[in-house]
């Protein structure tokens, strides 16, 4: 006797991923940090959230790509999209804005790491399943924000007696 699959059922052994990739232009710089990156400089930002689901829906979709877009990759275009983005107690903010300069001010450095999280956070509020957002800043360099993967365990060192530290 065969068994009828249905697609469209919650299976715990199966987990769907979708992903979508766009990108933005910004320009920032690193308040207070000792290297290049502490000068104002540009970025073609590129973006990939990747989602998972257990269950398809009734169109066989577990989110439609057009959620994505007209959600998250719209908020990313809508509030930082050719804007020059800062710490907020970076001096440079108030100077920048006050000579009409689109300024966003984060609460701390934008690093590639923390537009990572933020647009995690973002998609969650608007209640998409993230499973990660990975952040280019440049071809060759990446930033990965995970919400629900567990930290990592640091393993412990032992002393020369074998006693855990």
């Amino acid at each position: 006797m065969t068994k009828s699959l249905n697609p469209l059922q919650a299976d715990k052994s199966i987990m769907y991923e979708i992903s979508r990739e766009f990108e933005f232009s910004y320009t920032h710089r690193l308040w207070q940090y000792d290297g290049k990156c502490g000068n104002l400089h540009g970025h073609n930002g590129k973006v990939r959230i990747t989602l998972e689901q257990e269950s398809l829906d009734e169109s066989g979709l577990s989110v439609d790509f057009h959620q994505i877009k007209s959600s998250v990759e719209r908020w990313v275009e809508d509030n930082w999209d050719h804007k020059t983005i800062l710490n907020c107690n970076d001096p440079l903010l108030s100077i920048l804005a006050n000579a009409g300069v689109d300024c966003v001010s984060f609460g701390a450095n934008p690093t590639s790491e923390l537009f990572a999280r933020l647009i995690c956070l973002q998609a969650e509020s608007m209640g998409l399943p993230v499973k990660s957002v990975d952040f280019w800043e440049t071809s060759k360099s990446m930033a990965r924000y995970c919400p629900d993967r567990p930290k990592a365990e640091k393993s412990k060192r032992k002393d020369a007696k074998g006693v855990r530290k």
